[in-house]
């Protein structure tokens, strides 16, 4: 298992960095690091190759989310995220999947809350809601969202484009601040049928082993994998601090160096562990079409266990950090409130 460096050419990450603090201050992601993202196409990373996308497997996408995650918290969530999001495109009925990932900018962010309210309507939906949190959702092109059914026990997946939406700026927190997490609400809005999908094996409309793979174990992999980036980021920030620390006892700095070394190891264990459940998973996948509980169970819990490992590591060493840390304007500050805003989502707070 390599650092994430060795995915990253190094004039992408020295780019990614540059504009980390002048995202923060524009609360969402720099014009140059979105230039990125398109340039490369990793929007559409998840997006089936039918449509355009690069359909990576799930061992390149979490290696590459552990990458983006390590380059910067903001520009790798929403990477991640929205990406993630493009994986909805094996679920799309074919002629709006063709439609909207033909736009080279084409960005989904979305919501799994079921916030909003829809009522059948001419062959197609009336639709009234408002989601938070959604990350990307500032240069989001569409917009995914579940429904309440009106009437019914049944929760729809709908698909809005931009001019349906409205943005309300509701993202006030400590890190994180470039993902632009915004809440977004539809009002009084008619949605064609054909921009309704449902999640699940049987509504599958592109049959590749990657949209066969079950969502949440998708999203709890990609998730586990961006908050370890964001730790190894930690770590390397750390170690020019504890470096710089002359002016202490050679027993002070065996306690450090201990430190380090004991917190640099536990994340690679958790970091291995999850790769090698992700792959083992994924080859099961691949032949079968399917994947059996225990292996869905081993990448769940690793998931969990990397997101743990990720936050005591950097806790752990906070302290001998120095004041660098406690400064809101240093690179190694922002990765520590990246972090500590991304541990909070609830997907991988509790154990399976």
């Amino acid at each position: 298992m390599t650092h994430p460096s060795a995915l990253l050419p190094i004039a992408f990450t020295h780019l990614i960095r540059t504009h980390a603090s002048q995202a923060e201050a524009l609360q969402q992601l720099h014009p140059a690091q979105l230039e990125l993202l398109y340039a490369q196409h990793w929007l559409k990373a998840a997006v089936p190759a039918v449509y355009g996308g690069l359909e990576y497997s799930l061992p390149q996408l979490v290696a590459l989310e552990e990458a983006m995650g390590w380059a910067d918290g903001s520009m790798g969530w929403v990477f991640t995220l929205c990406a993630g999001a493009g994986w909805f495109g094996g679920f799309m009925k074919p002629a709006f999947a063709t439609r909207i990932f033909s736009d080279p900018a084409v960005c989904l962010a979305g919501s799994g809350a079921i916030t909003g309210m829809a009522t059948r309507e001419n062959n197609g939906y009336r639709v009234r809601g408002s989601w938070q949190y959604a990350s990307g959702v500032k240069h989001a092109t569409v917009f995914t969202a579940n429904c309440s059914l009106a009437g019914t026990e049944e929760v729809l997946t709908l698909a809005f484009l931009r001019s349906e939406v409205t943005l309300q700026p509701t993202w006030h927190t400590l890190g994180m601040v470039a993902t632009g997490s915004d809440s977004f609400s539809v009002n009084d809005v008619w949605i064609p049928e054909e921009r309704l999908f449902k999640i699940d094996p049987a509504s599958v409309q592109v049959k590749a082993p990657l949209y066969y793979f079950p969502f949440l174990q998708l999203a709890e992999a990609t998730l586990g994998a961006n908050i370890g980036g964001m730790a190894l980021h930690f770590l390397d920030a750390a170690a020019v601090q504890l470096a710089a620390k002359t002016h202490i006892t050679s027993v002070q700095q065996q306690t450090m160096q201990a430190v380090f070394t004991q917190a640099s190891q536990a994340l690679t264990t958790h970091r291995s562990a999850l790769h090698s459940a992700v792959e083992a998973a994924w080859q099961y996948c691949v032949a079968q079409h399917t994947i059996s509980d225990h292996l869905l169970h081993d990448v769940s819990h690793s998931s969990r266990a990397l997101a743990r490992a990720a936050l005591q590591a950097v806790d752990t060493l906070y302290p001998y950090c120095g004041m660098a840390a406690a400064n809101p304007q240093t690179e190694i500050n922002r990765v520590w409130r990246d972090l500590h805003t991304a541990s909070q989502h609830a997907l991988l707070t509790f154990e399976v």
